[in-house]
């Protein structure tokens, strides 16, 4: 049966999705921003909500025992919530500056993003950046050829990831139901949570994404062994999450959504 046939719309990630393969944008960012009051965060600490609002994401960061261990021997206090207003003011600059520097569109995008164009598909896309963080962004993607149907921002809905608000506002407003007729492809545990909740077709992104975290270099450069069994975990987690099939990349799209799904 035609891809046409079956879905009406796929929904699009950003940062390790779409672009900035090994979403190292919003790690840096994080990083700088907490260092910058004296404490250090791991990759690890900085990954595991990634996906969420940047604003829920830093709540997550700040609640974790280690972390709100480091920031009370630095700061004197447990944090609070004027802290989190501190940093989401800090992280607009860092996220808006480090997502510009990681704006590249990932090998394959463009050509999976017009093969579902072809294919009769709406695009539309969500993030956890805000609207003023996807600015640079979108400008930078544009000029690469890529202009979603619809951008959902952190913010914009009632709560983020990994509830389904952010899917619902673009199926409202691009007119498309039922959800079933919808693709979410997302690289990170929240995000394919979202799909999954949403009730939609949901593809998860290993290779490119944050649950392995590399540069496109720095993947290819591992030992085919350890590359492999990190694809391995990493695709696993996004399983659990809910995640109907995994792929390394979005290139492999239009593959996985020709094989994996009824005809």
């Amino acid at each position: 049966m035609p891809i046409r046939d079956r879905f009406d719309m796929v929904v699009l990630d950003w940062a390790g999705t779409v672009v900035d393969f090994g979403c190292q944008a919003p790690l840096i960012a994080l990083r700088e921003a907490f260092a910058s009051r004296g404490v250090t965060i791991s990759d690890t600490q900085a990954r595991r909500d990634m996906g969420k609002a940047k604003e829920d994401h830093v709540r997550a960061m700040l609640a974790d025992p280690q972390v709100a261990a480091a920031w009370h021997a630095a700061r004197g206090a447990a944090p609070g919530d004027a802290d989190v207003a501190e940093l989401m003011r800090d992280l607009g600059p860092l996220m808006r500056d480090q997502a510009f520097r990681a704006a590249r569109l990932i090998d394959g995008a463009q050509s999976a993003i017009e093969a579902l164009r072809r294919q009769g598909l709406k695009i539309a896309s969500s993030t956890g950046y805000t609207r003023d963080m996807m600015q640079p962004v979108l400008r930078e993607a544009a000029q690469q050829g890529y202009v979603p149907d619809h951008l959902v921002c952190s913010g914009e809905t009632y709560m983020g990831r990994p509830t389904p608000l952010m899917i619902y506002k673009a199926c409202a407003e691009l007119g498309v139901w039922p959800l079933q007729r919808v693709i979410k492809v997302d690289d990170t545990e929240s995000g394919v949570a979202e799909g999954r909740n949403a009730g939609c077709f949901t593809v998860g992104v290993c290779a490119s994404g944050n649950g392995i975290g590399l540069t496109q270099q720095a993947l290819a450069a591992l030992p085919a062994r350890e590359r492999s069994q990190r694809l391995e975990s990493a695709g696993k987690l996004l399983l659990a999450a809910g995640a109907d099939v995994v792929i390394d990349s979005i290139a492999d799209l239009m593959s996985v959504i020709d094989c994996s799904t009824p005809g």
